[in-house]
């Protein structure tokens, strides 16, 4: 009961109370498997997962809700264990339960990933976050996105990654210290570089995979789960 109280307690902090709590409490049993029970879990077709590795281990986020804003969809989703994960657009705009969190994340508007895809230059934006532990608030990122090619390594399972559009976004430093003076950034741990995998077909786009660092010492990856089928077309 103590666990759960902290859960829910964390959980309404994060949403915002938001209305959908009766449909956490509903998807809580649904996201709690890990290590190699992943593979053979019987997973409840009227929810969606993401599959999550973290310093080692493998586990199922369940969708709790979406909330939605002037920016779009923000989906949030969380394990048993306390682990919440805020996704706009396959970009991370919250975390908590883990050894560092991002209370909350500002995003500008952004071009779509198939813009971003078409761009003959790097995209550069500001992120700016609040991060626990130590209540630093208002770091500000200077990010630089691109196209690259397929990387050798990733933790996508179950697709071939050659049918994905691949984007790295890292900090760029150099334009930190000229932006911020480097006093308000924290230019003194920048993060890896953050990439994700885009499914770019027929008119619509969608994240199915992705790399971020929460600090220097804690990354993670995710991947919509299960595999989404190929259609016949792309099997032959």
């Amino acid at each position: 009961m103590r666990a759960r109280a902290a859960l829910l307690s964390m959980l309404v902090a994060l949403s915002s109370c938001s209305p959908a709590s009766n449909s956490m409490l509903q998807t809580l049993r649904y996201a709690a498997w890990r290590g190699d029970s992943v593979a053979n879990a019987r997973l409840n077709p009227n929810f969606r997962y993401l599959r999550v590795t973290i310093a080692g281990r493998v586990i199922l986020l369940a969708l709790g809700y979406e909330d939605i804003d002037s920016l779009g969809v923000v989906e949030v989703w969380y394990s048993a264990e306390r682990e919440v994960v805020r996704l706009r657009n396959g970009r991370l705009v919250g975390a908590v339960g883990l050894t560092a969190e991002w209370r909350n994340v500002s995003l500008p508007e952004l071009p779509s990933w198939s813009a971003l895809a078409h761009g003959d230059q790097a995209f550069r934006w500001i992120r700016v976050r609040d991060v626990m532990p130590g209540y630093r608030f208002g770091l500000r990122d200077a990010l630089s996105l691109r196209v690259i090619p397929q990387p050798r390594r990733s933790e996508l399972q179950g697709m071939d990654p050659q049918r994905l559009t691949w984007f790295e976004e890292q900090v760029d430093v150099e334009r930190v210290a000229g932006l911020f003076g480097g006093g308000s950034v924290a230019g003194s741990e920048v993060l890896p570089p953050a990439r994700y995998g885009v499914d770019i077909r027929d008119g619509k786009e969608i994240v199915v995979y992705g790399e971020q660092c929460l600090a220097p010492e804690l990354c993670f990856s995710w991947q919509r789960w299960p595999v989404q089928p190929q259609s016949s077309t792309e099997q032959k």
